[in-house]
């Protein structure tokens, strides 16, 4: 039988670490699909682009789990990471010891295909499944992420993924 995982990325907080709409959404989500065993992979460390606060965002996305009902004992380590790619790079050694799982890797809508194209390369042999959250953004914010994500994309294609 293998062993499901939910992996969530990071996204941004407060300097006072108060997360935001798109990390409640993403951490909503997966408190909504998580059953008892099921593990939880929280990513996310610090980074000017979405986390200058005391502790790793992985810390405060943990936190608001653990207060939505996720069991400590089904927490994996957090991945401390600073962007998308190292997402990826540091999930590999918490997961490698792990023998047969199932992984989800829970983001946004605009960030999805993204995360896709990176994590069935760096995580391909997992075979990842990938959920796009609702993001609920105001149609200019919007539209600036999907800009920033579109640029990111057209970068890998064009130069590969360093990690």
């Amino acid at each position: 039988m293998k062993t499901e995982v939910l992996a969530i990325l990071g996204s941004p907080n407060s300097p006072t670490g108060v997360l935001s709409a798109i990390s409640k959404s993403r951490l909503n989500y997966c408190s909504k699909i998580y059953a008892r065993g099921t593990l939880v992979l929280c990513t996310g460390g610090w980074g000017a682009h979405f986390n200058t606060a005391e502790k790793a965002h992985a810390a405060y996305a943990k936190d608001y789990l653990l207060k939505k009902g996720v069991l400590e004992d089904d927490f994996l380590d957090m991945a401390l990471s600073s962007n998308t790619v190292d997402d990826a790079v540091k999930m590999q050694p918490i997961l490698t010891p792990l023998q047969l799982i199932d992984l989800t890797i829970i983001t946004s809508d605009y960030h999805l295909e993204r995360v896709t194209l990176i994590f069935n390369e760096i995580l391909k042999t997992y075979r990842p499944k990938f959920v796009g959250v609702p993001s609920n953004l105001d149609k200019q914010d919007y539209a600036v992420l999907i800009d920033h994500e579109q640029k990111a994309i057209r970068s890998i294609l064009k130069n590969g993924l360093y990690y």
